[in-house]
């Protein structure tokens, strides 16, 4: 009796701490969300204009129409018209535009409707020079993993004279499979500013990822960009914090981008360089 007893009392006093605690989720705090820019090539020039969602929101995120959005460098004025009827919140300067290595654009975004506290958003952002590739490598390690990991590695001269930083994707057979925040990558310069960049290894891809992985017959393009440090830093904070561009839900608060009035995300302006490989046989 005594036994059942103690048992019996720990556990009403088990019951009689417990408490019902309601997590608070702010879903009222709705915020501008920025994704794309520019490039001094005709591979990007569209923007896309979207709302943050709850953590929550399990739909794509609200797109935000009929804004008017402007882009200069101080000299020039262009507008990018919004992609209507099929794609609300996609803003697209005209095919003839490119970007000039050395110069600072500023982007302009006016609201039909205030989202967090303001109608009106500006971003800037400077493209940067970048290391002009000569040539890319791919070879097979059938010893990496269970199934071999393909290394694809870039040749390049760096320009040196100051700090730089760079992004990476790859198309393969024209389609790019780096296609999401996840799958870049970056690098800074620190150990081969000036120098010839001999085989510096770009990409580890799993073979066992075969709709990423490369076949003998491929033709493998490597892009590479200079960025600026402020979106290099950008890039490692989604990519460290597991989040998608466009964002799927609110990015975390921590996640630093440069768009004013205290919307997030990244308008971003860089420089490309390519080079290509048709895949050998293992």
């Amino acid at each position: 009796m005594v036994k059942l007893f103690s048992g019996l009392f720990i556990l009403l006093l088990a019951a009689g701490c417990t408490e019902s605690i309601n997590v608070n989720l702010d879903n009222s705090y709705i915020r501008l969300v920025v994704d794309g820019g520019i490039t001094n090539d005709s591979l990007q020039r569209t923007v896309i204009l979207s709302k943050s969602a709850s953590y929550f929101y399990n739909q794509p995120p609200p797109m935000v129409s009929h804004a008017i959005v402007t882009l200069t460098d101080g000299s020039f004025l262009d507008t990018l018209r919004e992609q209507l009827p099929g794609k609300p919140g996609y803003y697209m300067l005209d095919s003839t535009f490119r970007g000039v290595i050395g110069k600072t654009y500023s982007l302009d975004v006016k609201l039909s409707e205030v989202i967090g506290n303001s109608a009106e958003y500006t971003s800037t952002c400077k493209i940067m020079k970048v290391a002009r590739l000569d040539s890319v490598q791919a070879e097979f390690n059938p010893d990496i993993g269970k199934d071999g990991h393909w290394l694809v590695k870039i040749f390049a001269q760096e320009p040196g004279d100051e700090m730089n930083f760079y992004m990476l994707k790859y198309y393969r057979n024209g389609l790019l499979i780096s296609d999401s925040i996840q799958k870049w990558s970056t690098s800074d310069d620190k150990y081969f500013n000036g120098s010839y960049i001999r085989g510096l290894t770009a990409f580890y891809i799993n073979n066992s990822h075969k709709w990423e992985t490369l076949h003998p017959g491929d033709t493998l393009l490597v892009q590479m960009s200079g960025i600026t440090k402020e979106y290099y830093d950008f890039i490692q904070q989604v990519q460290q914090a597991g989040y998608q561009i466009p964002f799927f839900s609110g990015p975390p608060a921590n996640v630093e981008g440069n768009v004013s009035e205290g919307g997030v995300g990244f308008f971003a302006a860089y420089s490309n360089s390519y080079a290509k490989l048709v895949i050998p046989a293992k």
